[in-house]
């Protein structure tokens, strides 16, 4: 090729060059700029995503349940991170390298320049660190989180419920991309049913780095940031001073108690022992503890207030009562014969005592059992279990947490699936709530305020107010109310009977006390694995309801010896705020109107 040909050859490809160059800077500068200044952004800009204060839980007296308070937790930024740091910083975290590693390997396909969790609520000394190492602990950071703060003596673990580090099935199954992983979500209590309001909405800070990674500003000098929210108070319907009363009155026994107030379904203690300390979830989780939790043969996680599924005793008599009288088997004023034992084909089932031919008011004050073995003959299972459902039983109180049972309620259609060939034989028990039957004291309490009412049922529920944080506002939470499809009148035979359990010679007569009428129903549930489980529930004043209770105490035998003393206590703490009837007769205190 000769010199003049190959000056054409490299005169054509400059041009060729210079043209495509200057296409492109036409289209980088004149034509979408715009486009092309966000991906540099893009490239330049790390996002640190704040956590919002989750909303904090106040009694129905506006005493602080549950708070918040700071804690430091160590960041990754994958980009910047140097791996021949895991060892070292390993040993400062208090972790494994291998659980370092693994960590890393799960964060694959995030967002490399966003700073990502590692560990939460580290120590001041942890902080120290990275500040002194700041030069070599490239992409390492820290940043400050509020952590669940309890300030009180009472625990309430299994109403208020915990926090938990969400998993990677939540993670997946998520319907929005709210949570990342390490965000801590609500897990079983209130916590977990009112998670979306009192989570908050997270805050963004945009950072301008230059091309080593360093900080050189805030973005737009932060107009782009998005501040963090709050998340909404709850205003609850417990009452702290009572919750940490019935707390101490338990004390160390199993069981469970829950207060109503019957005018509205306001619950004013729920309780379950034994219990936990809910800090262990405020921030790092120790894997020992967790473990220790859920090995405990006595269930500390466990809900027994309600999820415990035991036969009630004597104080479901008063359903097959009301069953009889409103279905026309039996008269207000009918009588049953008690001789002290009732025999139905080849079994003899015994009672506390021979009364003679009594009615139901005297049937519940005595506890008579041969009455209502007959009784429930007479209704037959199909009535029974029908009214059975009328008080909830069988089915969810629809409690606002989501840890609950439905229990157990025998019928027709229950017994041909579980004993084929049943006789009638089966149900003469469950006239006197035992056998298959099966109830947590939540439903027991619902029964009670239904009982005190005379009919009206309302939906047991924890929380009163959602409270706007930034507006101070309440929003009222509705819950819903139903009429029992019983005569009232037909209530006044049993109410009566309860009445005299303890203000007459019922087996409930030592709590009677002269402050206030209480009217209650003692229980004891046969237990086949040890001793039996003692139940009471009761309801006061008498002629106007304001607190329905029932106390479950595991393996403690009768009724009237642990559960009926300890209602009484709380009765009279939650009416007049003291226990001492000589205090409270001596300062002249009243009932509140």
């Amino acid at each position: 090729m000769d010199l003049s040909r190959r000056k054409n050859v490299y005169y054509f490809v400059s041009f060729v060059i210079v043209l495509v160059l200057t296409g492109r800077m036409v289209q980088l500068q004149l034509i979408n700029p715009e486009q092309f200044d966000k991906e540099s952004e893009k490239n330049s800009v790390k996002t640190i995503i704040t956590t919002p204060a989750r909303g904090l839980i106040f009694d129905r007296n506006y005493k602080l349940m549950v708070d918040n308070k700071p804690s430091y937790s160590v960041t990754i930024t994958k980009k910047e991170f140097d791996t021949t740091n895991i060892p070292v910083l390993s040993e400062v975290f208090g972790i494994t390298p291998e659980e370092f590693r693994e960590f890393l390997k799960e964060i694959e396909g995030t967002n490399r320049f966003i700073p990502t969790r590692i560990v939460r609520d580290v120590e001041f000394k942890v902080i120290s660190y990275i500040e002194e190492n700041r030069e070599k602990l490239k992409g390492v950071d820290y940043k400050t989180e509020p952590i669940r703060f309890y300030p009180n003596k009472f625990r309430a673990s299994h109403l208020l419920g915990y926090t938990k580090e969400i998993s990677k099935n939540q993670l997946k199954d998520q319907q929005s991309d709210y949570y990342k992983q390490g965000d801590m979500k609500g897990t079983t209590g209130l916590e977990s049913s009112y998670e979306e309001q009192i989570r908050g909405e997270k805050g963004y800070e945009f950072i301008l780095q230059d091309s080593k990674g360093r900080e050189v500003g805030k973005l737009n000098e932060g107009k782009n940031d998005i501040k963090a929210e709050s998340g909404y108070d709850l205003i609850l319907s417990v009452d702290a001073d009572l919750q940490q009363f019935a707390e101490e009155l338990i004390g160390n026994r199993k069981g469970g108690i829950v207060a109503i107030d019957p005018n509205n379904g306001e619950i004013l203690t729920l309780v379950s022992k034994p219990d936990f300390d809910l800090n262990y979830f405020s921030g790092k989780l120790s894997p020992e503890i967790w473990t220790k939790l859920n090995t405990d043969p006595d269930k500390p996680l466990f809900n027994r207030a309600t999820l415990t599924k035991y036969p009630p005793g004597s104080t479901y008599k008063m359903v097959s009562a009301l069953a009889s009288m409103q279905e026309g088997i039996m008269k207000t004023n009918s009588t049953i014969p008690c001789e002290g034992s009732f025999t139905f084909g080849n079994r003899t089932f015994k009672d506390h005592g021979a009364y003679g031919s009594i009615g139901f008011s005297k049937s519940i004050e005595v506890s008579s059992n041969v009455f209502y073995y007959k009784l429930v003959l007479k209704i037959g299972l199909e009535n029974w279990t029908k009214y059975g459902l009328e008080f909830g039983f069988g089915q969810k109180t629809g409690i606002d947490i989501p840890e609950e049972t439905k229990g157990n309620l025998p019928s027709v259609e229950y017994f041909n699936k579980n004993f084929p060939g049943w006789t009638q034989g089966w149900i003469v028990s469950l006239g006197i709530g035992q056998g298959q039957l099966g109830v947590s004291p939540l439903q027991m309490a619902g029964y009670c305020m239904t009982l005190a009412n005379s009919g009206t049922y309302n939906q047991p529920h924890l929380v009163k107010f959602l409270k706007n944080p930034s507006t101070g506002e309440l929003i009222p939470v509705g819950y819903k109310k139903r009429e029992l499809n019983i005569d009232k009148k037909y209530f006044d035979v049993v109410r009566y009977g309860m009445y005299n359990v303890v203000q007459g010679s019922g087996t409930g007569r030592g709590i009677k006390t002269s402050l206030v009428d209480i009217a209650g129903k003692t229980g004891t549930a046969q237990n086949t694995h040890g001793n039996d489980h003692s139940w009471f529930i009761a309801f006061a004043p008498y002629d106007n309801p304001r607190i329905a209770i029932c106390v479950l105490v595991e393996n403690a035998g009768f009724g009237a010896a642990v559960a009926a003393p300890i209602c009484q206590r709380l009765i009279l703490k939650y009416l007049f705020g003291s226990t001492d009837e000589t205090e409270i007769i001596e300062t002249e205190m009243e009932l509140p109107d």
